[in-house]
């Protein structure tokens, strides 16, 4: 079952900080699904997850300015 992560009015960094500290908490895997509002987290959290090598799945705009993405955690 996927963790929804709700970081929505969340300056940046919070989003991404928040993100990591879900994903510490997940086992190998599960999904991580991040609803963010940031627009510097829609560079920030997709970079973040390629250099820690997690899967990511679904990346879309949900409202003006609002996205969602999940990352898997596979490691």
């Amino acid at each position: 079952m996927a963790k929804i992560l709700q970081t929505n009015g969340l300056v940046c960094p919070f989003p991404l900080v928040e993100a990591k500290q879900a994903m510490q908490e997940l086992q190998i895997g599960e999904e991580l699904i991040i609803h963010f509002d940031c627009t510097q987290a829609t560079q920030s959290i997709p970079e973040w997850a390629a250099e820690e090598g997690y899967k990511v799945g679904e990346f879309s705009q949900v409202g003006d300015a609002e996205w969602k993405i999940s990352v898997f955690k596979t490691k």
